[in-house]
């Protein structure tokens, strides 16, 4: 028996009750190849649709998911009739698939099949994201994992693994469910994992990796996919199956072992650090201006802003976004950490702005803020030069691009810092030995790297006391790459990282 438990209109259902009933069809082929008739086909046809269990939240779905599974089960009939000389038919409806109307984060998966008659858990639970989730998802989600405090930064999804994890406890039930692949990247590993592994003594038998999912539908948006397939039993071989072209067809990989960032290995689990775990500057996020764009300004509209208050010109500081950084783009911003109130009061352009961003802090999700109108909403403004590393970069490049700047640079929440850094922290975090960590450590935005200094930072492995000759090769090497960007005044780091237009002497 089979159990989808997140089935809407029962596709994942149909399509595995067709290819079983091909399967068995080609059994029976076989079986009678030798010319002997069978007396009667309905004898031996053994599968059929109430072998099949689906939850489903709406019950429109879930009604045509019943439909849908009658008339898979008719065009099967139809071959078998064909294949074999006999009209095979299951009319009168005497049996029906059993899809149950309800939430499957809160029904017991027992009432549904008991586990010990079930042999298959597959499906497509809802993708949403944990800052995406209504309250009602997020009290569905608690309640899953027994109001643990630590899951309140995981997908909507992990509640089904869980769901999952529990019925199959002594079973020899396999699971396989289709998720984003954000579960297997960044906070996810080290809270969700660490939860289905440790406690819930979760085995991975196989892995598809990233691919690109889209169906037909107007407008539905590509979803970056995997699929886990586990128990709660080991088996020797497992595979991986690994997409070159997301959009391709997969290669399989067999292993012995698959850990939750899906590669071959034990299952290590990275968890949040608030300090690196390597004697090196730490990391801190950018600035956020949480401004409605106020103060923010485009050279031609910071110059414009400049003819009608000249006076204001010590306050404009030049605003580096990722965007700005990669795209070699200028922009400006109002920096009013130490202007005096009573200039304040008489620059009316500014003060205008800042009654502006009261306005909007007063309406908004935090409205404290409006005390501090004329301030960014977080400062962690560097007091010296810094490293700046963008927090999200394209997945094409070979390196994130990243660069130094002075402490009168004001960084963007979009990029995060790395005061007192030297040419040596850049060498290393420009190396491919660091891009070979992000690439299976970072979380992503689609496929893109998300950079965490929290997971991805902080738990790296900085290379242990390395020599004077080790630190100069690095170095040599870090300023070899800063060399060969300023040979291209005109490029901007999207131009020279690109993987189509990527200099040589940048490789």
């Amino acid at each position: 028996k089979f159990l989808d438990p997140a089935c809407g209109c029962g596709n994942f259902l149909v399509i595995t009750y067709r290819e079983l009933r091909l399967l068995e069809i080609e059994i029976l082929r076989n079986l009678y190849k030798t010319g002997q008739g069978i007396l009667d086909i309905s004898e031996i046809v053994w599968l059929d649709v109430d072998m099949f269990f689906g939850i489903e939240l709406e019950e429109f779905p879930a009604r045509i998911a019943e439909v849908a599974m009658w008339l898979i089960d008719h065009q099967m009939n139809l071959l078998v009739s064909a294949e074999f000389g006999q009209y095979f038919s299951r009319l009168p409806l005497k049996k029906a698939a059993n899809i149950t109307h309800g939430n499957a984060l809160q029904i017991d998966w027992e009432s549904i099949v008991p586990k010990n008659e079930l042999s298959y858990i597959l499906g497509n639970p809802p993708f949403v994201g944990s800052r995406m989730m209504d309250l009602e998802q997020k009290k569905d989600l608690l309640s899953v994992f027994l109001n643990r405090k630590d899951i309140r930064e995981i997908d909507y999804v992990t509640g089904w693994y869980y769901k999952a994890s529990e019925y199959i406890k002594n079973t020899q039930i396999v699971a396989a469910l289709v998720s984003t692949n954000s579960i297997c990247q960044g906070l996810h590993v080290g809270i969700f994992w660490n939860i289905l592994i440790n406690e819930q003594n979760i085995k991975i038998h196989f892995a598809h990796r990233t691919f690109k999912w889209s169906n037909e539908a107007r407008g539905n948006a590509a979803v970056y996919c995997v699929i886990i397939g586990f128990a709660n039993f080991d088996v020797e071989s497992k595979k991986i199956y690994d997409y070159e072209d997301i959009k391709g067809e997969p290669q399989e990989i067999r292993v012995k072992k698959i850990n939750p960032y899906l590669v071959e290995g034990e299952n290590v689990l990275i968890l949040k650090r608030t300090n690196p775990i390597c004697e090196v500057p730490k990391m801190k996020f950018g600035n956020m201006p949480a401004d409605g764009g106020n103060f923010l300004f485009t050279k031609e509209e910071k110059e414009n802003f400049l003819k009608e208050e000249p006076n204001a010109e010590k306050y404009f500081k030049r605003f580096i976004s990722a965007f700005e950084f990669i795209n070699n783009k200028e922009r400006w911003c109002l920096w009013l950490v130490d202007i005096d109130p009573s200039e304040l009061r008489n620059l009316k352009h500014i003060k205008q702005r800042v009654e502006n961003v009261k306005k909007i802090r007063e309406v908004s999700a935090r409205p404290h803020l409006a005390k501090i109108p004329h301030l960014f909403a977080q400062i962690t403004q560097p007091k010296s030069d810094y490293l700046l590393i963008p927090r999200t970069t394209s997945e094409n490049r070979k390196y994130i691009p990243i660069g130094f700047f002075s402490k009168d640079n004001i960084i963007s929440d979009t990029c995060q810092s790395v005061p007192d850094a030297t040419i040596f922290h850049f060498g290393v975090l420009t190396s491919i030995m660091h891009m070979t960590w992000v690439k299976y450590v970072c979380g992503r935005l689609k496929s893109d790297y998300r950079y965490s200094k929290d997971i991805v930072y902080n738990n790296f492995p900085w290379p242990k006391q390395p020599s004077e000759k080790q630190v100069e090769a690095i170095e040599t090497a870090a300023q070899k790459v800063l060399d060969a960007r300023a040979e291209y005044p005109n490029s901007s780091l999207a131009d020279l990282y690109d993987p189509l237009t990527m200099p040589p002497n940048l490789v």
